[in-house]
């Protein structure tokens, strides 16, 4: 057995092996250990091997799936060895004492789940294959619940935040580029650089959709096809050999979505706050889907919002169409509430693991559908998104006759022990199952009989699985039923009862047997049936469930917006920002809960004014500011309501947030590097129709480093970038750049000293602040008063020294403008070329050589 299970291990690889014995799933050696520590289970020994004991521990099969669903979640990956013979037929195959054949017959990982428990219902499950070639990534990524697959590409400098959008639970890529490149993916699974061709990736995706040419789904590069080949080949080697549902790839460009990298994802709190949980993100202050698809399908939409103004308007168009109208978002919201999630039932019957309860959830599903549809045909003017939705609600009237009339009103999750197909629906499954009843009514009719018979009114005919039938009977009366003459036989003494059969009862038990039996089969094949037929239809299946989730993202986003007060934005093309009474979705949930009051703030960026510098107090608010604004943008091109009175977006192709201080110590970085690193990426990519927000860039480093970086980058976003920017700041002497910046404005957050306590006020006003509050804050963050005493003497004599020497701006109205200043870095630099090129290098004497470079030295220093 142990070599059984070596060899068997051996081809799980990292994996943890699953080791069917009997009624459980065992586990032996380092696996043992690691999933006793992760499962909180005994860990035991079996045997010996090399003379040390064996360490092992195990789980019931009936129950495996929930400690899977422990195991996934703690980064495991496990491998499912099952018995793939009966006793019997081991017994044929080599004698008494052969072992019963085992083999991997799938592998469970974190981005191949589709049992229903193990899945979280309102967030989609991706896995993601990467690959370079030529310096382009591909990158190919599914959702196997559902089928949904999309390719892409990305420069590599990209990478990192194409992959925070898609958000994987599992990366694959070729193990020679994970060696190699500078990219650092630490949950990347390395597969054979041969899974990732792109020309065997384009002959599988034909043959995986029956095609002769991939140009009807779009023009996918070779980084994307090796992607997809890469992604292919890993899922046929988890599913050995059966792969699951897949949709026709879908061609995500680039440039039809607003650019996010990954620092601003965590920023914002999109889907997920920086703890890492749904509460407090964006998504969970706006979800109001009352299906797990529409709920996914909100995430793939603040995931990726869009940058194409018709698009947008239909999505808004379709949200105002149901805040419109109360009475029919009601009833659309009670009709969807009850709608089973088809698309994942769709997914686990063409994978090969559906059950009958995922056929009777199709069945259900479509059915809804066309309730849905007709609910919907009673109002008038649908929106264009509407109504191009509507007409693949109602695809599907033979297969829902077909599945009403086979199926039961609740299938069971299980087809072991039949009962799923519906009476009517074969004439001869009634038949046996007329048979089986009728012999389970001979049987208590011959239990009455023996005990007439006998006088023993205790007897009493039981079923077991090891034993089947049997008649029962205390020891007192078992003398009655051994007599010589007697026609029953004795099958086992137990502790105050004795068991026997009888001729009778064997030959109705057998009946009964071979009916069930025949009736079990019967059912099998039409579940067979079924099956084949629901695939048949997969694609129109997978569209209404895809229609069905953007109606309820639609529903839901009208019910938040009517509960709000929310309004529709304005889509320009110009660059423009006009928010007024603007709110931050998810402070102003949190506040309403307690009772209390957000203040809402109005900002107006154009050409003309389009980089405020914010200052004010800490606590007053110049964060959330700053970070509703970028909110209710990525809220209005994700075709969503806003929390403001009106709202003007100019199309934004990218999002950049640096808001907040942290660190990245795994990469190397303190919190002042990741700040920089962040900075870095915004003056290298912004351009005139992004929008960023920067709160305190420079506070990390020592006061003149600081204000000198932020300084600099407030001239570069305004002179280079020209990108509307709210920049959130407490060095008092950046208001100074007002007059060298034509495009800049101060404003502040207000705050005032009453009685010595700080009051914020979270209003924005205009013109500069007038101080930082920073010894107040500290005063109510209960810092001790001798402490904020002493830090006032100290505060007032640098004020001191700052008003006789001018302070750290002393000298700053001097300096020239930033781009007078590259320009002038730039002719020094080509002074220096201008030399160097000059320089006849052969015939310079190794003393003339030096003396040149002190030189050249000193021009550089000038």
């Amino acid at each position: 057995m142990m070599a059984q299970y070596l060899a068997l291990k051996q081809e799980a690889e990292d994996c943890l092996l699953f080791y069917r014995m009997g009624d459980f799933f065992e586990l032996f050696f380092d696996d043992a250990k690691t999933a006793s520590s992760v499962l909180n289970i005994a860990l035991t020994t079996r045997g010996e091997h090399h003379g040390e004991p064996v360490p092992m521990c195990g789980v019931p099969v009936h129950s495996a799936e929930s400690y899977l669903a422990r195991l996934i979640r703690a980064g495991c990956r496990v491998a499912i060895a099952e018995q793939v013979e009966t006793p019997e037929e081991a017994k044929k195959r080599g004698g008494s004492k052969a072992l019963v054949k085992r083999d991997i017959v799938r592998f469970v990982t974190a981005g191949t789940l589709t049992e229903e428990a193990l899945l979280e219902p309102r967030r989609a499950n991706m896995l993601a294959a990467i690959v370079e070639l030529r310096g382009t990534c591909g990158i190919a990524s599914c959702d196997i619940s559902t089928g949904r697959m999309e390719l892409e590409e990305c420069a590599p400098e990209r990478l990192h935040a194409q992959l925070a959008r898609i958000g994987a639970s599992e990366l694959v890529a070729p193990d020679s580029w994970l060696a190699e490149t500078d990219i650092v993916l630490n949950q990347a699974i390395p597969r054979a650089n041969q899974d990732f061709s792109s020309d065997e990736g384009e002959n599988r995706l034909k043959a995986l959709h029956g095609v002769s040419t991939l140009d009807g789904f779009g023009q996918f590069s070779r980084p994307m096809l090796a992607a997809a080949c890469g992604l292919i080949t890993y899922l046929d080697h988890v599913g050995r050999g059966t792969l699951p549902f897949l949709l026709p790839p879908v061609l995500r460009a680039s440039d039809n979505s607003m650019a996010m990298d990954e620092a601003t994802r965590a920023s914002l709190e999109i889907v997920q706050s920086q703890q890492g949980n749904r509460t407090g993100s964006l998504l969970a202050a706006i979800d109001r889907c009352v299906t797990g698809a529409g709920a996914r399908q909100l995430v793939e939409d603040l995931s990726a919002p869009l940058v194409n103004a018709q698009a947008i308007e239909e999505r808004l168009s379709a949200v105002d169409y149901f805040r419109q109208d109360a009475i029919l978002r009601g009833d659309m919201r009670e009709m969807l509430r009850s709608l089973p999630d088809i698309g994942r039932a769709l997914g686990r019957i063409v994978a090969g693991r559906g059950s009958p309860r995922d056929l009777g959830q199709i069945r259900d599903g479509l059915t809804k559908g066309i309730a849905i549809r007709h609910r919907l045909n009673e109002n008038d003017n649908h929106p264009t998104l509407l109504a191009s939705l509507m007409p693949g609600l109602d695809k599907h009237d033979e297969l829902i006759d077909l599945l009403s009339r086979a199926l039961i009103a609740s299938p069971p999750t299980e087809r072991g022990q039949g009962g799923y197909i519906a009476e009517g629906y074969d004439a001869s499954l009634d038949e046996l199952r007329g048979i089986s009843g009728n012999a389970r009514r001979a049987i208590a009719a011959l239990e009455g009989r023996y005990r007439e018979e006998t006088g023993i009114s205790s007897l009493k005919i039981k079923h077991n699985g090891v034993l089947g039938y049997f008649i029962e009977v205390p020891s007192r009366h078992s003398e009655v039923l051994m007599a010589p003459d007697s026609d029953f036989t004795h099958r086992q003494t137990m502790a105050n009862a004795v068991r026997f059969n009888s001729l009778h009862l064997h030959e109705e038990a057998s009946r009964i047997a071979e009916a069930g039996g025949r009736a079990i089969a019967a059912e099998e094949s039409h579940f067979e049936d079924l099956t084949l037929s629901v695939v048949a239809a997969r694609q129109t299946i997978a569209e209404t469930a895809s229609a069905l989730a953007r109606i309820d993202v639609a529903v839901g986003q009208a019910e938040r917006a009517a509960d709000g007060d929310w309004s529709r934005p304005t889509i320009s093309e110009d660059t423009v920002l006009d928010i007024k009474g603007g709110r931050h979705p998810v402070v102003e949930a949190a506040l309403m809960a307690n009772g209390e009051r957000f203040v809402a703030n109005d900002c107006q960026l154009q050409p003309a004014d389009r980089l405020w510098l914010v200052g004010g107090p800490n606590m007053g608010g110049k964060s959330t500011f700053l970070r509703q604004n970028a909110l209710i943008v990525l809220l209005a091109q994700a075709g969503c309501f806003v929390p403001a009175a009106s709202a003007t977006i100019g199309l934004v192709d990218r999002l950049f947030s640096r808001v907040g201080a942290s660190d990245n110590l795994a990469r190397g970085r303190s919190t002042f590097m990741v700040e920089m690193v962040e900075t870095a990426a915004i003056l290298a990519q912004a351009s005139e129709r992004s929008f960023v927000i920067l709160d305190e860039v420079g506070r990390g480093t020592s006061t003149y480093d600081g204000l000198a970086l932020a300084w600099a980058v407030v001239e570069a976003v305004h002179e280079r970038n020209r990108s509307r920017c709210l920049f959130a700041t407490h060095y008092h002497e950046l208001a100074r750049l007002a007059d060298t910046c034509d495009s800049l404005s101060l404003h502040h957050v207000r705050a005032r000293e009453w009685k010595g306590d700080l009051v914020l006020l979270h209003e924005l006003a205009q013109g500069p602040a007038d101080q930082s509050y920073g010894l107040a804050v500290a005063r109510l963050a209960g810092v001790p008063k001798d402490v904020v005493s002493r830090a006032k003497m100290v505060l007032d004599k640098l004020e001191k020294g700052r008003a006789e020497t001018g302070g750290l701006a002393a000298g700053l109205g001097e300096l020239p403008l930033f781009a007078a200043a590259t320009q002038a870095e730039e002719e020094q630099c080509d002074q220096l070329r201008t030399a160097l090129l000059a320089l006849d290098v052969d015939a310079l004497s190794p003393r003339e050589a030096l003396d040149m470079l002190y030189e050249l030295k000193r021009e550089a220093a000038n």
